[in-house]
């Protein structure tokens, strides 16, 4: 069990009695677990749960990795977020009012802050909160997918990931779309009897910006992203095949988008649509600051756990950086607005 990073932050202490919200989130900083490698943090997480009284469900996602459940008397609120993180590892570091490392901020941050709060909850009598960390959720859901085949019976879901200690009103979904165009190879030497497939696709993919994308009052603008352009074989071969992966950040029905799409590419590109995931509008209480996310998160596909929330610590801005961090101040204040959150929700019938 590492604890090198519980001993920098506040010495030694013992496991059972580790409820300080910045050592916790230290302790799991310092477990490497990127998506597909969660096994150790789940571990981590389901024995302090279980050493506090929580009755606990691993489901197993794949060998090695799986969903943790905690919950005492269950049907009110479900606490939950993801730990998984993306590749490299940095480990923790307390740098004045920072803690840096992977994971700072999404989610590991929020995790400890979500593990103090239900479990100060818990204590003061409040049994109606559960718990739900999921594994895979930087790439590809599987823990979330999973988790939507347990049995919940929470009336609301509050999800973790960055958002300045706001409350999302809501999220831009997504659309992954791969541009394709085809060309007719030939010697470089003499280019005239080939067709290049890069040429058409580098002249096309500028023309994105001059499309009249939709917009949204809440969520703001559509927004996409080239990530990436493949194309060719050699430099001495005119190139028969060339795409691009282009994600779109979604305000509204995607079906508008892929007519728009569909036209703008007719007698240009093939298109092929890839992973979609809706936008969402979020519950919110009053007495929160709000504000929309440009991200999508796992509560899409986790519909059977109830109205979703979304509310952390930390911004996105430095996520998935090699500066990863989140404040010390915000942390704790989280673990207070985490039992807000869920006795407002409580009281709400």
């Amino acid at each position: 069990m590492p604890d090198a990073a519980w001993r920098r932050v506040h010495g030694s202490a013992s496991f059972a009695r580790m409820t300080d919200v910045v050592a916790l989130a230290a302790e799991l900083l310092a477990i490497q677990s990127p998506t597909a490698g969660e096994g150790p943090a789940v571990d981590f997480v389901s024995r302090w749960l279980v050493r506090r009284g929580w009755n606990v469900t691993v489901q197993e996602v794949s060998p090695g990795r799986g969903n943790v459940w905690a919950s005492r008397a269950g049907g009110g609120v479900t606490l939950s977020t993801h730990l998984d993180t993306v590749p490299p590892y940095y480990p923790p570091r307390l740098e004045g009012s920072r803690l840096y490392g992977r994971g700072a901020c999404d989610a590991k941050g929020i995790a400890a802050a979500m593990l103090v709060a239900a479990d100060r909850l818990a204590q003061a009598g409040e049994e109606r909160v559960d718990l739900l960390f999921v594994v895979g959720e930087e790439k590809g859901s599987d823990g979330a997918r999973a988790a939507n085949s347990l049995p919940a019976t929470s009336r609301f879901l509050v999800n973790g990931e960055p958002t300045e200690s706001r409350l999302a009103t809501g999220a831009k979904g997504s659309l992954r779309v791969i541009v394709r165009t085809r060309g007719r190879e030939a010697h470089s030497a003499y280019a005239h009897l080939g067709r290049s497939a890069i040429e058409p696709l580098l002249a096309l993919l500028p023309t994105l910006r001059d499309l009249p994308l939709p917009s949204d009052p809440v969520l703001g603008d559509t927004t996409y992203n080239i990530g990436v352009i493949r194309g060719g074989t050699e430099a001495n071969i005119v190139p028969a095949h060339a795409e691009a992966e282009v994600m779109f950040r979604l305000v509204g029905d995607v079906e508008p988008l892929k007519a728009q799409l569909q036209t703008w590419a007719d007698g240009h590109a093939e298109l092929e649509w890839g992973s979609h995931i809706p936008a969402q509008r979020f519950h919110t209480i009053d007495g929160f600051e709000v504000a929309p996310v440009a991200y999508t998160s796992d509560i899409p596909l986790l519909s059977r756990w109830g109205t979703p929330l979304l509310f952390g610590a930390g911004s996105i801005q430095v996520a998935h950086t090699p500066d990863e961090y989140v404040h010390v101040d915000e942390l704790r204040a989280s673990v207070d607005a985490y039992e807000r959150i869920v006795r407002a929700l409580l009281a709400d019938r």
